[in-house]
């Protein structure tokens, strides 16, 4: 029986930091956390037009500061920082505290598998052949400098009666090499024959920046 691990999970502290920075007591711990999903929760359906990869939080005193990585900038910042400040205060509203919300620009949103699953997945979505939306996210990945890439979707693909799961994968991708930069994203498609999941992996090499 295969055992499958998550491999940002497998390489905390090792190659990755965690996405929820703070130090809690006891008595702050749950409450903390709780927050933590309640800004995640929010963001989601919030900025679901606004594609993003990560949401880093981090914590000094009473205090919060939201890290948003996302390809797009400019539409969840809005005309003259409008949008943001008012996101800025919903978030205040739902957890009781100052929120500081701060936007990152990803330049290559190709070497992101977050980023990368959820194009396949739009793309499933609006009826494009699995096989085309997968061989045109490997190869635009390893146009832009990547060491390798893996993807693989699972479902009723191209409307098939029985489920089934397709891999596609160029280049190196070292799983159980712990030093290995492997960055991993998940995404479902909403399709008429019902959902299909899309897996990601990417590797990256050092010296790229995204």
């Amino acid at each position: 029986m295969g055992q499958k691990v998550n491999p940002i999970g497998l390489r905390l502290f090792i190659r990755r930091n965690w996405s929820s920075r703070w130090y809690a007591t006891k008595k702050n711990y749950p409450v903390y956390l709780k927050e933590d999903y309640d800004i995640r929760t929010f963001l989601r359906k919030k900025l679901s037009f606004a594609s993003f990869s990560e949401i880093f939080i981090e914590r000094a005193g009473e205090k919060v500061r939201v890290k948003i990585f996302t390809p797009r900038p400019g539409v969840i910042i809005g005309r003259k920082g409008q949008d943001l400040d008012i996101l800025c205060a919903e978030l205040k509203q739902l957890i009781g505290r100052e929120v500081l919300v701060d936007i990152q620009e990803i330049r290559k949103p190709d070497l992101v598998a977050q980023l990368v699953a959820e194009n396949i997945a739009l793309q499933l979505e609006r009826r494009i052949s699995f096989r085309r939306a997968m061989k045109k996210a490997i190869q635009s990945a390893m146009t832009l400098g990547a060491d390798g890439i893996r993807v693989r979707c699972a479902g009723r693909l191209g409307g098939a009666e029985i489920a089934r799961a397709e891999s596609m994968r160029e280049g190196r991708v070292p799983l159980h090499t712990l030093k290995e930069n492997i960055d991993y994203g998940f995404s479902e498609a909403n399709t008429v024959y019902g959902k299909i999941g899309i897996k990601c992996w990417i590797c990256r090499n050092d010296s790229i920046k995204v």
